[in-house]
């Protein structure tokens, strides 16, 4: 099993309309939920910050500013694009594209 982060980028306008501290961040998702949430845990994340909108949303993830996806690179997660992290959420849906 696998923990994966993809690249930052900078969500300035998103940032600002929500007041959000950083405007930098990525999205750190695993094989599995669980091992998603016991890295989380490893890196200091609380739950609540975990993003997922609902049983059927194949998406879920947590946002991580940089120095967090830097730590998260030390403990093991696999870096990739945003393509494969992309590719990654849509086959959970069952739904397969290249």
């Amino acid at each position: 099993m696998t923990v994966y982060v993809d690249d930052v980028k900078d969500y300035g306008a998103l940032a600002r309309r929500r007041g959000l501290p950083s405007a930098h961040w990525c999205h750190m998702t695993a094989d599995t939920e669980d091992e998603l949430h016991a890295f989380a845990a490893a890196l200091g994340m609380r739950r609540a910050w975990y993003q997922r909108k609902g049983p059927q949303d194949y998406r879920w993830h947590y946002d991580i500013t940089p120095p967090t996806r830097a730590q998260a690179v030390r403990l093991g997660a696999r870096e990739v694009d945003r393509r494969f992290m992309g590719n990654l959420m849509i086959s959970r849906s069952g739904d397969v594209r290249v």
